[in-house]
């Protein structure tokens, strides 16, 4: 991260100097290293508040007022992971440190709920019966099911909201109730969700056409995705492209097992050895102005891909965004044991 020193003192510094530096970062903490940028520990504020409480004066050694006992994480964790700790920890900020615990970041609470508050809203639509994950969606719901421990839909919203977007509508149908029993209303995750009761099954699009009137462009994500797309990045390029839609798209490739033969007036041009074929594919993650919204019938199963037909009919033009970030779809068995390290 840039400006890491300002966030940081050395081992033999005071606390007047420990002070200082939290005056200065607004952060509320300093971390301490050494010569080499090992972290040895932690002080904020309330550490020092207690320790001139206790007597201690402007001259004594910051370090031994400092928490050793921390909790860190790597360069490999994602925000997700990170704003998921500090909730469940009631923690601020957390170090980043490599393997020689030399300090390379810092994950803070106020830049991962986002700095910036959005005016946009999501939704994720969770009502699919799951069935490609039998017998493991007998009982719970294909959106609630664990990769790498976590529910996949706690996974989506917490990265929803470490982007600044703080108003989050979840679809339901089958088995919606342990999902709003598991979410309630949000307020344990910093945003505020809403759901959407399907009486019937209404598709993958046909929720939306119950979503309350929109005023800005709103996120549409299925809920049996893991990844870390860059929401910022997605709604700078939505809105730039100036369109009425963005469908993100993720590079696939296909290996055709066997050799391709191209020929011309029955005369071999090119053998071609088990090539590789690439394609752009849905990544089911859309960005739709409300515009768009409204073209949905209501109260009919829709599928979400449908509204792109209308759309060129109606001559509406829709951006691609392909995604850089890691993306899975873990509606089939063979990728969610992959997102979970089992294949």
């Amino acid at each position: 991260m840039k400006n890491i020193t300002k966030f940081t003192i050395n081992i033999h510094s005071t606390i007047k100097e420990a002070m200082q530096a939290i005056n200065d970062n607004y952060k509320e903490v300093v971390f301490v290293i050494d010569r080499n940028d090992v972290l040895r520990g932690i002080i904020t504020d309330g550490d020092i508040r207690r320790a001139l409480l206790a007597n201690r004066g402007f001259d004594y050694p910051a370090a031994k007022i400092m928490t050793r006992d921390y909790f860190s994480l790597d360069s490999s964790s994602d925000r997700t992971t990170a704003l998921d700790i500090m909730k469940a920890r009631s923690i601020r900020h957390i170090p980043i440190i490599d393997k020689n615990k030399e300090l390379i970041g810092i994950h803070f609470l106020d830049e991962l709920l986002g700095s910036q508050l959005k005016p946009n809203s999501a939704v994720i639509v969770a009502g699919g019966l799951g069935t490609r994950l039998r017998p493991m969606t007998e009982k719970c719901p294909k959106s609630m099911v664990l990769v790498a421990g976590r529910p996949i839909l706690e996974r989506l919203i917490l990265h929803l909201v470490g982007y600044g977007i703080r108003k989050i509508y979840i679809s339901i149908n089958y088995m919606g109730e342990v999902i709003k029993k598991y979410f309630k209303d949000g307020n344990n995750y910093g945003c505020a969700i809403e759901y959407i009761e399907e009486t019937s099954p209404l598709g993958t699009g046909g929720p939306l056409s119950i979503l309350p009137k929109q005023k800005h462009p709103v996120i549409v994500m299925n809920g049996d995705l893991v990844t870390q797309i860059n929401i910022d990045s997605l709604i700078n390029f939505h809105n730039n492209t100036k369109l009425d839609a963005t469908i993100c798209a993720k590079g696939f490739q296909v290996e055709i097992p066997f050799g391709v033969i191209n020929e011309k007036n029955n005369k071999l041009v090119e053998l071609k050895e088990k090539p590789t074929q690439e394609h752009l594919i849905n990544a089911g993650i859309y960005v739709f102005n409300p515009n768009v919204i409204s073209l949905i019938p209501k109260n009919t199963e829709f599928p979400i891909t449908n509204i792109f037909h209308l759309m060129q009919k109606k001559g509406m033009g829709t951006g691609v965004y392909v995604l850089d970030e890691n993306w899975i779809d873990v509606g089939r068995m063979n990728e969610l044991k992959k997102a979970n390290g089992l294949s």
